[in-house]
């Protein structure tokens, strides 16, 4: 518990001063955000504003949970596990594709940076090396950090994948999680905040499988999970550096995560789903996302057929934008709905629990 509020600590106090830094910084370099035209015009106003502000982000995930297990090493703790540096990999590797996605758009003076072929194959090689390798590591109890098996609070026995099948499954989750986040990140604080719950809701997760760990206690109900501790400090680490970024990019913005924040934290997601046996699950814990990237995609498969349109602008928070909401309100609104589909996730992962004990 130590290392999960000194990671946790570490990454807040960094990530609240860097971000004032990188804002200064980024602002002298010209390095600002793209607005689309076809935005809502209320949007025209934060053209200009810094982004790339997901570098805090990621520096901050980096320094809370290696600075936890610095801590950790005075503590006789166990030091980085392969499960944790796996998800931290992943995330680090889809911040380098969004930076230079963003860094391209600033260059372009344009909306668009790296071309789609570009950034799937960024996504492909960050989500393949990673599925590859999670299979790979195995512990004194022969515990990998990943199983081919689908999951929803641990491995669905009867729903086995294969190495090759896991591997494609791996690059879909990455993918389409990194493009959700993407897509939420429309709006001041929107994603950052919502982010900050459902990783703050992994932590939970994580934690109440190392305290019952099958390796520890072959109990009714446990959990075979590797390294479930140390998932939950990296959590914990990506929570404290979420908020820490969101104290500057609540609304009025001053700062935008850009693709290098958006990318990098729906990798995470896709990795901790994946590594916590909880890739179902993650459907409920952020169904925020879920719900932005559906949007996009109705849309345009509507308009594509009847050419017309289900919303008045998709992601569907500028549908409510344009219908006359403020833009606070919005934001406000949609944490909500991540708070309650963070909170029936959590509830769902307990109760199946509940169950697994009582059979």
């Amino acid at each position: 518990m130590r290392l999960i509020l000194i990671a946790a600590g570490v990454a807040l106090v960094v990530s609240i001063l860097l971000t004032p830094y990188l804002i200064s910084l980024f602002s002298r370099q010209g390095f600002g955000q793209e607005i689309r035209q076809e935005g809502p015009a209320s949007h025209q106003s934060k053209r200009g504003t810094p982004t790339m502000g997901g570098v805090a982000i990621v520096a901050a995930l980096w320094a809370g949970y290696f600075g936890a297990h610095g801590v950790g090493a005075f503590l006789h703790a166990d030091g980085p596990s392969a499960s944790a540096l796996l998800v931290l990999g992943l995330t680090t590797v889809l911040a380098v594709v969004g930076f230079l996605d963003d860094f391209i758009k600033i260059r372009k003076q344009r909306n668009l940076g790296l071309n789609k072929t570009s950034k799937l194959v960024g996504q492909l090689v960050a989500a393949v090396a990673f599925g590859i390798l999670a299979l790979r590591f195995r512990d004194a109890d022969g515990l990998t950090p990943a199983t081919t098996q689908l999951s929803f609070a641990r491995d669905i026995a009867t729903l086995s994948l294969g190495g090759v099948g896991f591997v494609l499954f791996c690059y879909l989750l990455v993918s389409a999680w990194s493009n959700a986040v993407n897509l939420t990140d429309g709006l001041d604080g929107l994603a950052a905040g919502s982010m900050a719950m459902v990783l703050a809701s992994y932590v939970l997760v994580s934690f109440w499988q190392y305290r019952n760990d099958c390796t520890a206690a072959a109990s009714a109900g446990c959990y075979q999970v590797r390294d479930p501790l140390d998932l939950a400090v990296l959590s914990a680490a990506a929570v404290g550096g979420c908020i820490g970024f969101l104290w500057w990019n609540a609304a009025p913005a001053k700062i935008f995560m850009g693709d290098t924040g958006s990318l990098a934290l729906g990798g995470m997601l896709a990795g901790l789903s994946m590594v916590t046996r909880t890739e179902l699950l993650l459907i409920v814990l952020g169904a925020l996302f879920v719900m932005e990237a559906v949007s996009v995609v109705v849309q345009v498969a509507v308009f594509r057929t009847s050419r017309r349109r289900v919303f008045r602008m998709a992601p569907f928070h500028h549908h409510f934008e344009l219908a006359g909401w403020a833009e606070t309100t919005v934001i406000i609104r949609f944490w909500l709905l991540a708070a309650v589909s963070c909170a029936l996730g959590v509830a769902l992962f307990y109760s199946e629990w509940l169950a697994a004990i009582g059979d």
